[in-house]
């Protein structure tokens, strides 16, 4: 849903149903649409969600989005997952 409520989702008050898919963002700009985007105010949404791509729909743009054919490799978010990838590699 938008909004998404973290706070109520980090709290066990709101769950997630069966039909979802993990999510992962590559987002692409052309030098034009980066001159524009820098001059626009964040959206009430991207305030909420901490979500810049929420800033490019509010401001009418659209973002192309497809189902991977193959799922992502492993994450490396933290200093924890890098290590788990390296041992992984070794």
């Amino acid at each position: 849903t938008i909004p998404w409520d973290r706070d109520r989702f980090a709290e066990g008050l709101e769950t997630v149903g069966d039909n979802f898919l993990r999510h992962l963002g590559i987002y692409g700009y052309r030098a034009g649409f980066i001159r524009r985007y820098v001059n626009w105010q964040a959206s009430p949404l991207e305030h909420i969600e901490m979500l810049e791509q929420l800033r490019v729909l509010w401001y009418g743009e659209k973002i192309h989005v497809a189902v991977a054919q193959e799922v992502p490799g492993t994450g490396v978010d933290t200093p924890e997952d890098l290590e788990r990838v390296r041992a992984e590699m070794r």
